[in-house]
């Protein structure tokens, strides 16, 4: 099984060691039989403090969104979350920085090898939306399209508290996407976690 070895590897990461203001401590699960992939931006301040993904109100929203329970959330077996930066890269102007690049360059393609029966991608933030799709489209645009391209990676907003005025402005979200986003999570209940 080369994801331990490898997931090893990355816990001891130290590639941008020297960007980030309260040094590395990547964060993030996986297990080969996961069948969601989670891909957030990176890891904020309380969760580099608990190593703990989306331990935080983002968390709270994004598995209210999900319909899911923590402990479906937190089962890699069930969901992997790999963030695009695994560490937290510090406070910027406007929020957080954004994730630092070499993760994606040194990790990414070789995480997901080892992933073979994700079904359905939640690519959660504009940064995990851009480097999986592209830049072509607006973060609105790319969400509110999702449900009829047919696709099995589901773009979303990010789940923070920051982002309250985009949900406030945007209420299609909560109305038309969150319900089937749910229906295919439960779907994936169905068939395999039950």
């Amino acid at each position: 099984m080369a994801l331990i070895p490898l997931l090893d590897e990355i816990r001891h990461c130290r590639l941008c060691a020297e960007h980030l203001p309260l040094g590395p401590r990547p964060v993030l699960q996986a297990d080969a039989r996961a069948r969601l992939l989670i891909v957030g931006q990176a890891p904020g301040l309380k969760v580099h403090e608990t190593g703990i993904p989306f331990n935080d109100p983002s968390g709270d929203r994004l598995r209210e969104w999900l319909g899911m329970r923590p402990e479906e959330f937190y089962d890699p077996a069930k969901a992997a979350i790999i963030p695009m930066g695994f560490c937290y890269p510090g406070r910027g102007r406007s929020g957080d920085n954004p994730p630092r690049p070499e993760c994606a360059s040194a990790w990414r393609e070789r995480l997901l090898a080892e992933l073979p029966d994700i079904e359905l991608t939640l690519l959660v933030g504009r940064y995990a939306q851009e480097w999986h799709l592209g830049k072509a489209h607006t973060l609105s645009e790319r969400v509110k399209g999702w449900p009829d391209s047919g696709d099995n990676r589901i773009p979303l907003p990010h789940p923070s508290p920051r982002n309250n005025l985009w949900l406030k402005r945007n209420p299609w979200f909560e109305q038309d996407v969150l319900p089937r986003l749910q229906a295919r999570i439960d779907a994936l209940r169905q068939v395999y976690w039950m």
